[in-house]
């Protein structure tokens, strides 16, 4: 009896070792085979994607050596770095020997669920494609939309970053921007500061406009063609209001703005025309 537990035992123990090794054997295998195939994969990957990123830091300092535009400069980078790099990982799939046809039925799959979930994402998208080809804005244009002012800092893919004076970043949907309103202030090399000076009825209208003109003409950023404009334009009610218009280059506009307030301010003192106050006349009746 003794004998057959020892044998039944020891055909256990020989089954468990047996098992062990096939274990054993098939770990080996694997390594010798699919292992190194993703290791030397993986030491391959990570070469070429460092390459790519040599390479789209190369076109994009050659863009910007020749001075293209910053927005089609940034896409081209990002469309180059982020492109290649997909394209390379679903080779290494392949390489590796996972089936990339059922991976791109379930990306497939995924895409159409996460649309249907994402439908205000997918019409920034499309507002992404807009600006990128109607190109209403571009990187370092000053513009206004949807209740914001500031610097145009990124296009990305579903928004848009401005920065406004304040260093405060706004971001706005892509979607929103390309179906509102923009005013852009930096496609124009020059622009029109426009100003309105008030003086009291007692002064002389024609000596405050020849005051305005000649701080004009003294003022180095303003240019001579066109002429500026400086006219009287309203009787108010407690001033005669005097209207000055000028022409700047772009980058010149606050500096000018600026510059005529208080220039025109001191002109005026020094030739003692008044700037009023709102004044209010009161007529009593003795009944």
């Amino acid at each position: 009896m003794n004998s057959l537990l020892f044998l039944a035992e020891s055909s256990e123990v020989a089954t468990e070792q047996t098992q062990l090794e096939v274990i054993i054997s098939k770990i080996l295998t694997w390594c010798l085979t699919s292992g190194v195939k993703i290791v030397i994969g993986l030491i391959g990957l990570f070469i070429l994607f460092k390459i790519i990123n040599f390479i789209a830091k190369k076109v994009k300092n050659n863009l910007e050596k020749r001075k293209h535009d910053r927005t089609i400069t940034n896409v081209i980078y990002h469309a180059i770095k982020k492109g290649l790099k997909a394209i390379l990982f679903i080779l290494f799939l392949g390489y590796v020997g996972i089936d990339t046809a059922g991976i791109g039925s379930i990306i497939a799959s995924c895409a159409v669920a996460v649309g249907l979930a994402l439908q205000g994402s997918l019409a920034n998208l499309a507002g992404w494609f807009i600006i990128i080809v109607m190109r209403p804005i571009r990187l370092g244009d000053y513009v206004s939309c949807q209740g914001c002012e500031g610097t145009v800092e990124d296009i990305n893919l579903f928004y848009t970053y401005i920065n406004t004076v304040d260093n405060k970043v706004i971001m706005i949907p892509n979607g929103s921007l390309s179906n509102g309103n923009i005013t852009n202030y930096s496609i124009k090399k020059t622009r029109r500061v426009d100003q309105v000076f008030q003086i009291s009825y007692v002064d002389d209208v024609n000596k405050a406009i020849n005051v305005i003109k000649d701080v004009i003409a003294k003022h180095e950023k303003i240019l001579k063609d066109p002429e500026a404009f400086v006219r009287m334009s309203n009787l108010d009610s407690s001033s005669i209001n005097i209207s000055s218009k000028v022409w700047v280059k772009q980058e010149d506009y606050w500096t000018v703005y600026f510059d005529l307030l208080q220039q025109v301010k001191e002109a005026f003192d020094e030739n003692n025309i008044t700037v009023p106050y709102n004044q209010l006349d009161v007529h009593i009746s003795n009944n």
